[in-house]
């Protein structure tokens, strides 16, 4: 599976982004998908998860009620809406794919495939 990030860029506090994942392969329907995010100097975070058929998800406290995640099986694609957006959403965004998901707290290391990181910056 090959995933590729796009959608970030520069937005003000309270506004709104939409990130996308295109992934590659016939399978992607088997993986849980995952966003993930990195700020300058912290290590990498859990933002929200997707089950393969797209019928549970999982969000990080942080961004529980402001961020949606969501799929589309046909079209290969994951999707993060991003509102509400806060300075300290600033970082750059990961998208991952796990075949076998151990929850949210599982660490990076432990997922199958990455995106290569689009950035999101909010201004306050």
């Amino acid at each position: 599976v090959q995933l590729q990030a796009s959608g970030g860029g520069l937005a003000q506090a309270g506004g709104s982004l939409r990130l996308f994942c295109a992934a590659s392969g016939r399978t992607f329907r088997s993986y849980t998908m995952a966003w993930l995010r990195q700020a300058l100097g912290k290590e990498r975070e859990f933002v929200a998860g997707i089950s393969g058929s797209g019928g549970s998800t999982y969000y990080a406290d942080s961004v529980k009620g402001r961020f949606t995640i969501s799929r589309d099986n046909a079209k290969n694609t994951v999707y993060l809406q991003m509102n509400s957006l806060k300075p300290e959403d600033t970082a750059v965004y990961y998208c991952a794919a796990d075949l076998v998901w151990g929850g949210i707290y599982s660490p990076p290391g432990s997922y199958d495939y990455w995106g290569q990181g689009t950035q999101v910056t909010v201004s306050s």
